[in-house]
């Protein structure tokens, strides 16, 4: 019986005019849901801003343990490196090689002739190919191409090294009885496609995405691209469902965990699509954190690679410092959490003189009227005052913060832990500002926690301000 991948492209979607949008953290627990219902490949959006972009298939590559994690590489000579150098950690690295093989879509989409595409196909594969054993060549555009061209682009990547041919229908205009032939001749047309894997991708454009994917699978397809939200792409959890309660009609299986698909599909679901205030920092998410300890026993390379794991880059100084700090509290603890080590980077790590201090604040907070924060902030010699409405005391703090400084930072994390006990207890936060790829953490205490969320933000925001005018 044939095993049918499902390739999901759920990440493919974001910042194409789809109505949500995930945060560098949401992106990363998206993916491990989709590793946990265990697709066979999570699809990742091609690398734009290098810093960012690539911190982010570094942290998907570390936290996926089963699926490939699969990055399109541009047409350009160099590119294939680029991304391989931020995908080479994954256990299951794939490189994707997307080429419009259409007329209409190689001329304004590329800017190449027909010769030149083929040319650009062979030699990116092949760059992909040197440096990955999994590369995808993805036919963009394949049921409006030139019947011709595309028997010659398929040999082509086919030759230099390419074990997955996929076929997109992205126009959508294909009947399902259409695809399942277009799929048979493409096969009786080039051989060599009995040697390697097919994929295919339709647009839902006719209603008619999953029904033509099960055609292609019939007529000898053995991948899937779908997506675990409602898009214009073939419906993930109809695909498997499909394959689970018909695929033995035409010998062939889904891989994908039936068991829970419901409930982490309705996971992924309320991650793209809970409603998020438009003016909050904050971003809902589904977080599975996976708590991890270290040890007193651990050296300094094992804390450093636990920092990593935490998304920070630490110079060989701030390492150290990190490390010393580490062992004081291990050899009290014994055990250290991610957590704490959080907080160990926060007031360790980039110690810097503060631009911005807090004068004063007050917040205003009841169970019927929306919470409001005015905060005095010192920068130099000038008080700066910012009033703002939030959807709780420390979201109205940080909006006013951002009003004083005129920017927005994502917050990647914010963390509250008592430091004491009893009525008078001191409260630590921990607030973690992601800027430029790069994530900066601050530290808070006090026995006011707002308060201390707000020293917190302040001590992150020191640190970017640093850092950026020191460069």
């Amino acid at each position: 019986m044939r095993n049918i991948r499902i390739s999901d492209v759920t990440m493919k979607q974001t910042g194409k005019g789809i109505d949500f949008s995930l945060s560098f953290r949401e992106k990363i627990e998206l993916a491990k849901l989709l590793d946990r219902l265990e697709v066979s490949v999570i699809e990742l959006h091609p690398i734009e801003n290098l810093k960012i972009d690539s911190l982010l298939i570094k942290s998907i590559s570390a936290a996926v343990k089963n699926a490939s994690v699969a990055v399109p590489v541009a047409l350009e000579e160099g590119a294939a490196e680029t991304v391989w150098n931020a995908l080479k950690e994954a256990k299951n690295p794939r490189l994707q090689v997307v080429a419009p093989v259409s007329p209409v879509q190689m001329e304004y989409l590329s800017h190449k002739k027909p010769e030149a595409m083929l040319s650009a196909i062979k030699n990116i594969v092949t760059e992909c190919k040197a440096l990955c054993s999994d590369v995808e060549f993805v036919a963009g555009d394949a049921t409006r191409s030139d019947s011709e061209f595309l028997e010659s682009a398929v040999k082509t990547a086919i030759e230099a090294g390419a074990s997955t041919i996929t076929f997109c229908d992205t126009a959508g205009v294909m009947l399902p009885d259409e695809f399942s032939a277009f799929i048979e001749k493409i096969f009786s047309a080039v051989p060599e496609l009995k040697e390697v894997s097919v994929g295919v991708s339709c647009s839902d454009a006719l209603s008619m995405a999953d029904s033509c994917a099960i055609s292609a699978v019939r007529a000898g397809a053995s991948e899937v691209k779908a997506t675990a939200v409602a898009t214009d792409n073939i419906r993930l959890g109809k695909i498997a469902k499909i394959l689970d309660a018909k695929g033995s009609a035409f010998n062939s299986c889904g891989s994908v965990r039936m068991a829970e698909i419901n409930r982490v599909i309705s996971q992924i679901d309320r991650l793209c699509h809970t409603e998020k205030s438009k003016n909050s920092p904050f971003n809902d998410s589904v977080r599975d954190e996976g708590e991890w300890v270290l040890t007193e026993h651990d050296d300094i390379s094992v804390v450093l690679k636990a920092t990593e794991k935490l998304g920070y880059e630490l110079s060989e100084d701030d390492g150290i410092k990190v490390f010393e700090a580490f062992k004081q509290i291990a050899m009290l603890k014994k055990k250290v959490g991610s957590k704490e080590l959080d907080a160990i980077v926060a007031s360790s790590a980039l110690q810097v003189p503060p631009t911005y201090k807090l004068e004063s604040y007050i917040i205003s907070s009841s169970n019927i009227l929306a919470s409001s924060a005015h905060l005095r902030i010192a920068k130099g010699d000038h008080v700066l005052e910012g009033v703002c409405i939030g959807d709780g005391p420390i979201d109205a703090a940080f909006l006013a913060i951002e009003q004083v400084i005129g920017l927005h930072y994502e917050l990647d994390d914010f963390q509250i832990q008592s430091v004491t006990e009893g009525r008078e207890a001191m409260g630590q936060t921990v607030v973690k500002l992601l800027s430029g790829g790069k994530l900066y953490s601050g530290r808070g205490i006090s026995t006011d926690i707002v308060g201390a969320s707000i020293l917190a933000y302040l001590n992150a925001l020191n640190k970017i301000v640093y850092e950026e005018e020191n460069v």
